[in-house]
């Protein structure tokens, strides 16, 4: 039975719920949320991703009181937001939905409240944005040629592949997925068949030299998708072209901050070339149904079987494209620095900086970071414990009832500990001057990425580890690649007037795209307060002193990606990882020597 407004018993029962989620979702995700200010955005203010809710479930259900214009789901987040063209139909679906409806997996009914406005996501699905060097043509085949191509591939037999989203097969090379790229002298017997010889079509185009010997054939079941890849650069020349059949489907482009979603239509040809093959991840998200927008707002529209025909040219040689964040053969060719490299790249960018910049460094670092405060709560009375990398020292006060001490490589920082009372000294994360098993617990927070290779980064753990007792702990900060990641911008990348300004100095002065910092390796400046673009760079540090005197100096780091510390941390003896997390642009793991 549908009501005009919420009854006055109604509104009493719940609102003391509602009251409770006005609170929560503004902690979530800052936005202010009333029970009865109407408006045109509703906040779905207990189901989200995190308890199972679906773009198609509230599609479904809130779609029946009129026209959408946005849907919202936030990861890791328990809440989420629907905008309607009216208000009107706000109205109605808050009045009747509220403390009714269950469409959550826990069964329970959601609670609704009107938004102010939707949130400021760092990641946002946009249908209207551009994809260089992406190209869709529409119908590039016929329904009947569509036909003669499905005939090619039966996915009943046991030539395919069973792959975990979809099943797959290849003529021409096979692409391996356990090295991600082909075994270009292992050519397969059977070579892409006549059929699919279309390229005649784009003989009026930039492409109409296309000639591939690889195609990969994927079959796609509703519900299955592809996880978000960059085609291995150095396995298939430019471009990539992708024929979709069976079914349109929603492939979603991500490149730093920016989320683009592209409606590939049945019978319609992909082609990623340039910047949306080399720098762009793309993938299709495991679902049944895509929301996609309309004139009027939103529309659903359900998955059929798609089969998808993706023809490529292998490449022979190294790829040598100007995108070398994601270029393996650029990485290959620098993937690791030298140890000797590395030492002297830590010495002139990492401990000579500290030292001029210690005063600066420590006007601008101290309060505490919650998590590590905590960490340091847990020890019992009486514990010792040691910040691998202290700093000015500002953790080595967070908890009086432990013996606190504290090491770095820096004089300037050492001075200004002991100036402090703090019990600190002069020492190496790599070479740490204390007995096997002599300490309870450690801490290193912001110190490990500062290291220039990964066997420098794995001895500076096992230092750590060693000097443990059994059954102690550490805990190990280091800088994410991804600043964005689950809840929006981070404080490094939020960004005032003035951080712009300094930006802007920085790259008029260091306008090379990278900085050579020996005969073999050579390094790209990174641009303060945005998201990191490379896994080893150079950070600039502005010494603020007079107008006449700033000076900038450049830090090295490597920024880790998703599990790469777990992944460093698992190639140690006697060591399990008891917690591992991402805090405001950090990845964090607590380990155990066992």
């Amino acid at each position: 039975m549908e009501h005009d407004v919420l009854s006055a018993a109604k509104l009493k029962k719940i609102e003391k719920k509602l009251k409770k989620l006005l609170r929560i979702v503004f902690q979530e995700v800052g936005i202010q949320c009333s029970i009865n200010k109407v408006n045109k955005i509703i906040a779905i203010a207990n189901a989200g991703l995190i308890n199972g809710l679906t773009e198609e479930t509230v599609f479904e259900y809130f779609s029946k009181y009129g026209a959408l214009q946005h849907i919202l789901l936030i990861p890791g987040k328990s809440c989420c937001f629907v905008q309607y063209k009216e208000e009107a139909s706000a109205v109605k679906a808050y009045n009747n939905y509220n403390g009714i409806l269950n469409i959550a997996q826990d069964s329970k009914p959601i609670y609704l409240l009107y938004a102010d406005k939707l949130p400021d996501l760092c990641l946002k699905n946009m249908w209207h944005g551009i994809v260089p060097g992406l190209i869709i043509l529409n119908n590039f085949v016929t329904s009947d040629e569509e036909k003669v191509l499905l005939q090619l591939c039966s996915f009943d037999s046991n030539t395919t592949c069973q792959m975990r989203h979809r099943q797959v097969k290849h003529f021409g090379y096979e692409f391996r997925y356990d090295t991600n790229n082909v075994d270009k002298d292992k050519p397969l017997p059977e070579s892409i068949p006549g059929e699919c010889n279309l390229w005649e079509r784009l003989k009026n185009t930039e492409y109409y030299n296309f000639v591939p010997d690889q195609l990969t054939i994927n079959h796609y079941i509703p519900g299955q998708g592809i996880p978000h890849h960059v085609d291995t650069h150095s396995a298939f020349d430019d471009p990539i072209m992708s024929l979709s059949l069976g079914s349109s489907v929603v492939m979603e482009f991500k490149k730093d901050d920016q989320h683009i979603c592209i409606l590939l239509p049945q019978r319609s040809l992909a082609i990623m070339s340039g910047e949306s093959r080399y720098d762009w991840t793309h993938g299709i998200t495991p679902r049944k149904f895509d929301i996609v927008p309309t004139e009027n707002g939103f529309t659903s529209l359900e998955r059929g079987v798609r089969t998808s025909f993706t023809f490529r040219k292998v490449l022979q040689g190294s790829c040598t494209c100007n995108y070398k964040s994601k270029c393996d053969s650029y990485m290959e060719n620098s993937r690791e620095i030298k140890n000797n490299d590395a030492s002297e790249l830590e010495k002139e960018h990492v401990h000579k900086v500290y030292e001029n910049i210690a005063e600066h460094f420590d006007d601008t670092r101290h309060k505490p970071w919650p998590n590590v405060v905590h960490f340091l709560e847990s020890f019992e009375k009486g514990s010792l414990l040691i910040d691998v990398g202290c700093g000015n020292g500002k953790y080595l006060g967070s908890n009086e009832d432990i013996f606190n001490i504290g090491c770095d490589t820096s004089f300037n920082l050492i001075d200004i500990c002991r100036k402090r009372g703090f019990q600190s000294f002069i020492a190496s994360c790599l070479n740490l001057p204390l007995r096997d098993s002599s300490v309870d617990g450690a801490i290193s927070i912001a110190v490990i990425h500062h290291l220039a290779n990964e066997e420098r980064r794995i001895k500076a753990i096992k230092e750590i580890v060693r000097i443990l007792k059994p059954g102690g702990k550490a805990l190990i900060y280091v800088w994410a690649k991804d600043q964005c990641k689950n809840q929006g911008r981070t404080t490094y990348i939020k960004q005032d007037r003035k951080n712009r300004k300094e930006n802007s100095n920085i790259v008029t002065e260091y306008n090379n795209e990278m900085i050579q910092i020996s005969e073999k390796v050579s390094l790209p400046i990174h641009i303060n307060r945005t998201q990191f673009k490379h896994d080893d760079m150079l950070v600039p540090w502005k010494l603020k002193r007079n107008k006449e005197n700033d000076r900038t100096f450049l830090r090295f780091y490597h920024v880790f990606v998703e599990n790469e510390l777990d992944n460093l941390c698992k190639k140690i003896k006697n060591v399990v990882i008891t917690k591992s997390y991402y805090d405001q642009g950090n990845w964090c793991v607590i380990i155990n020597k066992i």
